[in-house]
């Protein structure tokens, strides 16, 4: 059972409370620097999606290539050869 009696320090305001320990200070300071990367991760997806883009285009001009293609082809054909 919780008692409706409010706490001593609940009554102070939170900046007042000098009995605070330093883990808790050092964890509200890491969320407060924390808070200012919000929306990092998506710009970190957004350059990796941009990266894999632009390889994936060089791969394409790559393998319009006649030689590369002739490549392909024998090392598919070889690969399908039976004995």
């Amino acid at each position: 059972m919780q008692s409706t009696e409010p706490r001593p320090d609940a009554e102070r305001p939170a900046q007042h409370a000098p009995h605070r320990s330093p883990a808790r200070r050092a964890a509200r300071l890491l969320l407060r620097r924390l808070a200012g990367e919000r929306g990092a991760a998506t710009a970190e997806y957004a350059v990796a999606t941009m990266a894999a883009v632009g390889f994936a285009g060089l791969l394409v001009v790559i393998l319009r290539g006649d030689e590369v293609r002739g490549i392909l082809t024998d090392l598919v054909r070889n690969a399908l050869t039976v004995g």
